[in-house]
């Protein structure tokens, strides 16, 4: 075993999830200046994850769930005695009880970590998996986080509930890099303005009832609604465009937006979301308006670099403003930057990440 050494356990391939690239990959340049040796083994194949969340393809998703199981099985029982530390991103594997976590801890004896981003104890699956949703045992997250060494959250709910199990749990927002990926800035003017949203399909469904709101704005307002996401929606609007999300494009497509909106239901499972979207807008200059539900609270201050809207009133109110005044635009975006560059640039929290490896 290689003392300070890490074994990453992430769900997807690299470059693909934005939790896994914003809480785990976007660290790697880090680790490699701090001379870290680490390995990073995701549980899911590229052609597997691509099928995961579209209809039909049962045996094809099966065929690459269980060649994940067999991928797990191998790095736990042979490979994994060259690390002192384990990283688990969410969970070592999508269905079934913690048996992997349960070896890496009880038995191996591992310095196990556990990083999450989401109420993962709270069940919940997309429709297009619905069959999936009691292989997923969403109570084991508990015991994942008592058998851990130490415990990694996005937000200040997702690090109360872990600390009702654990007593080493360490707060990470979930952050950007401003110097090597979010090194731009938007620049505003009074041509035509673009509302945009960026998430995975998972999160579509946040967006869904904005969007009647959305088609009676339309017909007052001029604006594009832009929409980018890993598959495309449904929506039926008077001006609206769809781009399929990619790595390669992500800032330059992000950039086309002048406000970004981030629509949050008030229950649990949105209170354990850590305000990415938000944090992406703001760090290139673009205003948001978004729900006033957990994280979105300390990310926004209302008024000054953003809005945050509890009713649709204030969505039209916001959606108005920030539409007719591209000023306010700029001065919004201007002052939710200095707030990323203060609390949610990764080199300002590389220092803890790096801590959880002491």
């Amino acid at each position: 075993m290689q003392k300070g050494s890490i074994l990453f356990l992430v769900p997807f391939p690299l470059h693909q999830a934005p939790s896994q690239r914003f809480r785990m990959e976007i660290y790697e340049p880090y680790l490699r200046s701090e001379g870290i040796s680490y390995s990073i083994v995701p549980f899911m194949d590229l052609s597997t994850s691509r099928k995961l969340y579209k209809s039909g393809g049962t045996l094809n998703k099966a065929w690459g769930t269980l060649k994940g199981y067999l991928r797990r099985i191998k790095v736990i029982l042979i490979d994994s005695h060259r690390y002192e530390f384990v990283f688990i991103t969410r969970q070592a594997a999508p269905l079934g009880p913690p048996i992997f976590e349960f070896i890496i801890s009880k038995i191996w004896r591992k310095k196990m970590i556990f990083d999450f981003d989401d109420a993962l104890w709270i069940p919940r699956t997309s429709v297009e998996n619905k069959f999936a949703e009691w292989l997923k045992c969403s109570w084991k997250i508990k015991y994942i986080c008592k058998w851990s060494y130490k415990v990694s959250t996005g937000n200040q709910f997702l690090f109360d509930y872990a600390s009702k199990y654990n007593n080493n749990v360490f707060l990470l927002p979930t952050t950007v890099d401003l110097d090597r990926q979010h090194n731009m800035i938007k620049t505003h003017h009074s041509s035509k303005a673009v509302v945009g949203w960026t998430g995975s399909h998972s999160t579509l469904c946040f967006l869904e009832p904005l969007i009647v709101l959305i088609n009676q704005l339309q017909k007052e307002l001029d604006f594009t609604l832009l929409v980018i996401c890993n598959k495309r929606p449904d929506f039926d609007l008077k001006d609206w465009q769809y781009i399929e999300w990619s790595e390669e494009k992500e800032i330059e497509d992000l950039l086309k937006m002048d406000i970004g909106i981030m629509p949050l239901t008030q229950d649990k499972w949105s209170l354990g979301k850590c305000g990415f979207k938000i944090i992406q807008y703001l760090s290139l200059g673009i205003p948001a308006i978004a729900s006033p539900v957990g994280v979105n609270n300390v990310i926004i201050e209302n008024g000054k670099n953003s809005f945050l809207c509890s009713s649709e009133e204030d969505w039209r109110n916001s959606f108005t403003t920030l539409i007719y005044d591209y000023e306010l635009r700029k001065k919004m975006g201007d002052e939710g930057r200095k707030k990323i560059i203060a609390e949610y640039n990764t080199s300002v929290i590389v220092p803890t990440f790096i801590q959880l490896f002491s």
